[in-house]
């Protein structure tokens, strides 16, 4: 709350979300709002769906942290690998998903939600994280070289563009490498080696595929009420040049692949979707990324088959 107390319970996934819900609601309750924030396995989201679900009707106001989430956890086996709770993060109204894949971003986007649990226009949060340890240096030089002020407003609209290899190959071949959250950096050594081929593979960091679809969709819907033609690309149009806006997409997420496969239709491209949809054995994390493609040889295979 307010004054900075931290509540610490052992209770089951239901009652999370059932307590969340209420402290939520404490500003329409006692007229004093609180800043609840819960932290679940990410896998477990799913077993408090009902209570999450009903809390969000509600129009309660919270933020929960999901983690670790996808193949994290893969030495527990399938059973504690989340696949679906991204998709969920996306299309339940009233939260806000953020996947990102830096500890500044985090820190960025952590703030930005819990002013907006409060603001009339606001939402629920979810940070889908993970404990695997990340490079922090290709977020700090890019930081470093743009500034603060215009790389968190990307980050806080829910994308950004971390490597720009295709202003500098002018005339290779360019695919967009789409990721967020714990591939990124499988991603980076996928989009070095395809530069050694001569294949320029940007890579976008999707620090929020929620804030970004809605800005494309709230682009079309206006459009339809104005039935007007429009070539509407939300937050995606300023980071992607005009004359790249049609380059091959292969779209990576520690989820379900179906969960990024709808950024083709935003500028009708070709997309090779890569992520998990089965259940994940037991095994390292190096082992599971190479049964489901999301290492780095698999992703510039994912990219050369784009390209066609």
């Amino acid at each position: 709350g307010p004054t900075g107390q931290h509540l610490e319970l052992g209770i089951s996934e239901m009652n999370l979300f059932l307590l969340l819900g209420a402290l939520g609601l404490a500003h329409e309750h006692h007229g004093e709002a609180l800043l609840p924030i819960g932290t679940v396995y990410d896998p477990f989201v799913c077993r408090g769906l009902d209570a999450l679900v009903y809390a969000l009707y509600n129009g309660a106001r919270f933020v929960v942290v999901g983690t670790p989430s996808g193949v994290s956890l893969s030495a527990e086996g399938g059973a504690h690998q989340s696949t679906v709770t991204a998709s969920l993060g996306m299309e339940l109204p009233g939260l806000t998903l953020a996947e990102p894949a830096y500890a500044t971003a985090l820190d960025w986007l952590l703030c930005d939600g819990l002013a907006r649990l409060g603001a009339a226009d606001g939402s629920s949060l979810y940070l889908r994280l993970s404990t695997r340890p990340v490079d922090q240096g290709p977020f700090e030089r890019l930081r470093a070289a743009r500034g603060d002020e215009a790389l968190r407003a990307d980050v806080l609209a829910g994308a950004y563009l971390l490597v720009d290899r295709s202003a500098a190959m002018v005339g290779a071949p360019v695919v967009q490498l789409v990721t967020c959250g714990a591939t990124v950096p499988e991603v980076l050594v996928a989009s070095a080696l395809l530069a050694d081929e001569g294949v320029a593979a940007n890579v976008i960091e999707l620090t929020s595929a929620d804030r970004v679809y809605r800005s494309w969709r709230d682009g079309l819907r206006a459009a339809v009420q104005s039935a007007r033609r429009t070539d509407v690309g939300g937050h995606l149009a300023t980071l992607v040049a005009p004359a790249d806006r049609h380059a091959p997409i292969v779209t990576v997420h520690d989820a379900a692949s179906h969960s990024l496969a709808w950024l083709g239709s935003v500028f009708g491209a070709r997309v090779v979707p890569v992520g998990v949809d089965e259940f994940g054995q037991s095994g390292s994390l190096a082992q599971l990324h190479r049964a489901f493609g999301l290492d780095a040889p698999s992703i510039v295979s994912a990219a050369l088959v784009a390209l066609g």
